[in-house]
């Protein structure tokens, strides 16, 4: 399978929110990743739905939501209205993450769940059957531009091994200092979404730099 690149909307010109969603529909990218924080959850606010509203009327590509909240389950009808096909929720922030789950699947979305760099994956033992996708952060969540943690590397080696053990059929994603040096080594480790902010918006050319995450197996 051909990595999947999934561009972070967090560090893209809001100033010239339109033609960087235009730059996305044209590129090679997967899907659009957007990060909502709250400044409870994490400590920085981004946006909600009003921003996420205008982008999805104008985005071609598949939304890739990720609450980064408290409560992420208040939101999962509106974020459905939104037509977003896959919602991120916090192992940490769900009390009852399998309900969360069977929420997200009956609301017509794909499910999420997100790890923090401290929370081992073994957690996900008893629900990594029943979800679509496993998004690992590779840096604290709440701010971009943020330098990887390495010990995500044997991470991703530990949900690989757990996802076969377990014949789940979940996506391994990750977020958090994926760049050129980064990327070939963790899609060598098992992780088939890269999310990447900061390194494709703030690049000289933004397309090229996608086409290039998505084969970081050649020089990026």
């Amino acid at each position: 399978m051909k990595t999947l690149v999934s561009p972070s909307l967090l560090s893209a010109d809001f100033a010239n929110l339109e033609r960087d969603i235009d730059m996305i529909n044209r590129s090679s990218a997967d899907w659009l990743h957007l990060d909502i924080m709250d400044g409870v959850f994490v400590p920085n606010i981004s946006f909600g739905f009003p921003v996420m509203e205008a982008v999805a009327k104008i985005c071609k590509k598949p939304l890739d939501v990720h609450y980064m909240t408290v409560h992420p389950e208040q939101y999962i009808e509106r974020t459905a209205k939104l037509g977003a096909m896959m919602m991120n929720v916090h192992y940490e922030a769900c009390t009852h993450l399998h309900r969360t789950v069977q929420a997200i699947h009956a609301a017509g979305m794909k499910a999420g769940v997100t790890l923090n760099p401290s929370t081992p994956v073994h957690m996900l033992e008893d629900i990594v059957g029943e979800v679509d996708m496993v998004l690992l952060m590779s840096v604290n969540p709440g701010f971009g531009g943020q330098q990887f943690i390495e010990n995500s590397i044997l991470k991703v080696r530990r949900l690989r091994e757990l996802i076969q053990r377990t014949g789940s059929h979940a996506l391994i994603e990750i977020d958090g200092g994926v760049q050129n040096e980064t990327a070939p080594r963790l899609v060598e480790a098992g992780v088939d979404v890269l999310v990447s902010g900061s390194y494709i918006f703030k690049s000289p050319n933004p397309i090229e730099t996608i086409e290039k995450l998505k084969a970081p197996c050649c020089a990026v």
